[in-house]
């Protein structure tokens, strides 16, 4: 590891990126307190998201909705529209990198950028360049934080530290005060049972942490990361070895006209159809799927195992016999909150090797070629015009794309 005397990185992180993409598109929603629901109508019991003005009156993002109307009454709830956000984040990625190349994007509203030794002298320049592209070229409702540091980590720290809209430069030169004026929940490493770990070892404060020695760090974290953590504080350049894909799936926080049962059903079963589809596009075969469902009467799940299959029959059998087996244990009037599907323990497609012991090898052949032929047609047509049964006809839109943390959904997603 190399220790760094110049600021290395620059990382960006788009201030209520949901809520902002929201008011930029509607006119009557800005400068005002916004929340995002995960669907359409009554029935949503949380926010997803919320605009800068909901967080000044004191709403957080995945707050419980009863409690967000209690703090801020004007509330004006917005249903996602995740195809929206994925879209807007492409062209946000395109006014950014004609600045600045992208090295990294880490999630749909958050990426970093390698600074070469010209772009270390003019950081701030670079900044006022990108927050004037996005507001001449997009919209000045779509505002962004940057931070500039040493490495990653610490660029992502500073970058927090300037919101909302601002550009915090922390040189190595000038560390590590700027750190020590942070909580240690500040930290983007550190969470509520890291927060507690370190507490009953009696780090109580960033400064603490900083002047630790790092192989005690690792033992409190009980892996590498604790060490890795507490070199990057200390302004080394840290290379971390990319996480390999270890699954597919999808899950989804059910509308009231989906959580009965049958209903429920439906949707579980076009979403595993939809990982099923990913899994293929990506060259995958899987050999396990498990289901979850947040029931009335409590949390249910279970995992099967599959014969290293990527077609829809495959895993829609396996599907129907752990939804059999859910329902059996479920009462009679029970209903579902969420769905979700995953197929799991994956190998790349050029691995595989039929099961010699299994006599319906010919059988999963035909059906993969008829998957290959549903997939072209989708991929023509650019929607679903063939599907393995029936698509849900109710709540078409909960079962479109979702953003999450870890993906940024592409086009096919939402079909």
């Amino acid at each position: 590891m190399r220790l760094l005397d110049d600021i290395h990185c620059l990382y960006l992180d788009f201030d209520s990126f949901f809520a902002s993409i929201e008011q930029q598109i509607h006119k009557e929603l800005r400068g005002k307190p916004i929340g995002i629901t995960p669907f359409k109508g009554s029935g949503n019991r949380c926010l997803i998201a919320c605009s800068t003005e909901a967080k000044r009156a004191g709403v957080s993002n995945v707050m419980m909705l009863d409690e967000a109307k209690k703090i801020c009454p004007n509330i004006i709830l917005v249903p996602q529209t995740p195809a929206l956000y994925r879209r807007a984040h492409n062209i946000l990625l395109s006014e950014i990198e004609s600045v600045i190349p992208i090295s990294a994007i880490k999630s749909i509203d958050e990426l970093s950028c390698d600074l070469d030794k010209y772009q270390r002298k003019v950081p701030m320049q670079i900044a006022h360049d990108i927050k004037r592209n996005i507001a001449e070229n997009i919209g000045p409702y779509i505002k962004c934080s940057i931070g500039f540091a040493a490495n990653r980590q610490l660029a992502k720290m500073a970058c927090k530290a300037g919101k909302p809209n601002g550009a915090m430069i922390w040189h190595p030169k000038d560390m590590p005060e700027p750190l020590f004026a942070l909580e240690l929940g500040d930290i983007p490493a550190i969470g509520t049972r890291m927060l507690r770990r370190l507490k009953d070892a009696n780090i109580h404060t960033v400064e603490q942490l900083y002047m630790a020695n790092p192989k005690h760090v690792r033992k409190l974290w009980r892996n590498v990361t604790g060490e890795r953590l507490w070199y990057a504080l200390h302004g080394y350049e840290i290379k971390v070895p990319e996480n390999n894909r270890m699954m597919f799936g999808h899950g989804r926080v059910l509308p009231p006209k989906s959580r009965k049962l049958s209903a429920a059903r439906e949707v579980a079963r076009f979403l595993l159809i939809k990982a099923a589809r990913r899994l293929r596009r990506e060259h995958y075969y899987a050999s396990g799927i498990h289901l979850s469902v947040s029931l009335k009467s409590g949390y249910w799940s279970r995992s099967h195992p599959l014969p290293m299959v990527h077609d829809d029959q495959a895993v829609l059998a396996q599907f129907e016999i752990l939804w059999r087996t859910m329902r059996g244990q479920a009462s009679v009037y029970d209903i579902a909150y969420k769905v979700g599907v995953t197929l799991f323990d994956i190998s790349p497609a050029h691995t595989r090797q039929l099961n010699f012991l299994l006599e319906d090898n010919d059988q999963r052949k035909k059906w993969e070629m008829l998957n290959n032929a549903m997939d072209s047609l989708n991929d023509k047509y650019g929607k679903t015009v063939a599907s393995m049964g029936f698509i849900p006809v109710q709540n078409k839109d909960n079962i479109g794309g979702k953003i999450s943390f870890t993906r940024i959904p592409s086009a096919e997603d939402f079909w």
